[in-house]
């Protein structure tokens, strides 16, 4: 059984983390860590697991010392948090996979200037390995640190990588217009995320700023081999969980009676044997309903004749994909298990 520790218990993505575990067959989770609920049982802090976990929250200073007693980190805490508490030892003990955005970024210059701090561990930066699984799998494998990445980047990123890295789009002209479900904004309380606010309204921000912007556009370049400059406005919408990408992007060739037909083998190719990434025939449209409680990433293709556009739309769940499913994903790959185990879970409905 592999031996679980969870930092940041108490918020959303945690939660989750803690539910998938508990159905997954060769994970047993060791101890939550929590500030906010040290001492106190977990089901204090999400009734859910009321008589189906009896673990309290433990204070987590002694880190190091808890680490001799489980194989596998998560680290659910807020930005900055973990790059400060990590060590070399700790990593050398056992694998870290961060759910943070302390090491997605590989330039600590570029992380100062979105995140508006230094970067606190440049040395452990340089180790950390990009989790997005479909793509970097090789690298995950033998990490002993992951960046799992953030939401938007991992609707965004696995919309667009065939085309990215077969060159069929130009890299100048891709516009990514995403919403979100206000579980996104995390647990803690803020003005924005409360039920007057959020309920009947529907608006954009972080417009040009939004720190998830470099993480998409480092993948990005990478895939494509250049420097790429995109525009990403995020919309929050007053559901729960989800997430809807909407990506607009001009073809290098003009559109043929046969470009829809050719996109489509282009991503059957690209995703063949990736189990979460399901390409919706054409008449079916990418809806977070019909991924929400899954690992699943769906993916609808359209070619627009009359602009010269191909546009891609994407649905997964936020907190599964985008946060605590891809994190077990990234698990279970470093431990050379099924990439599915403990994430066999049929999207919910209603």
């Amino acid at each position: 059984m592999i031996k679980v520790g969870i930092l940041g218990a108490s918020g959303y993505t945690a939660n989750e983390l803690v539910r998938l575990l508990l159905g997954h067959k060769q994970a047993k989770i060791i101890w939550l860590g929590s500030q906010s609920f040290a001492q106190k049982p977990y089901f204090l802090a999400y009734q859910n697991f009321f008589t189906c976990l009896d673990l309290d929250c433990i204070d987590t200073q002694n880190l190091e010392h808890l680490c001799d007693e489980i194989d596998v980190l998560f680290t659910a805490t807020p930005h900055n948090f973990c790059a400060k508490i990590l060590t070399q030892n700790i990593i050398n003990k056992v694998r870290v996979i961060d759910l943070s955005a302390d090491f997605r970024l590989k330039d600590k210059d570029k992380y100062a200037s979105w995140y508006h701090t230094p970067h606190a561990s440049p040395a452990l930066l340089s180790q950390a390995v990009y989790g997005l699984c479909e793509l970097y799998k090789d690298k995950i494998q033998n990490a002993r640190l992951i960046a799992n990445p953030g939401c938007y980047p991992t609707c965004s990123i696995l919309c667009l990588a065939p085309l990215l890295q077969s060159g069929l789009i130009d890299t100048k002209s891709i516009i990514i217009d995403a919403k979100s479900g206000v579980s996104g904004a995390g647990r803690s309380a803020k003005v924005d995320s409360l039920f007057c606010e959020v309920n009947e309204n529907f608006k954009a921000y972080g417009i040009t700023t939004h720190r998830h912007t470099p993480e998409i556009e480092q993948t990005a370049s990478e895939l494509a081999n250049e420097s790429i400059t995109l525009n990403f406005t995020p919309h929050l919408i007053p559901i729960n969980r989800g997430i809807l990408a909407t990506i607009y992007a001009q073809l290098n060739a003009q559109i043929t009676q046969n470009t829809l037909e050719e996109l489509y083998q282009l991503y059957h190719t690209a995703y063949k044997n990736k189990p979460f990434i399901r390409i919706l025939p054409n008449h079916l449209s990418a809806q977070t309903r019909w991924v929400e409680g899954s690992n699943f990433v769906d993916i609808a293709l359209h070619v627009d004749s009359r602009t010269n556009r191909v546009i891609i739309i994407g649905a997964m769940d936020n907190l599964i994909k985008g946060a605590a499913g891809q994190a077990i994903q990234n698990m279970n790959i470093l431990f050379g298990l099924d990439e599915q185990m403990g994430l066999e879970q049929i999207p919910i409905f209603p």
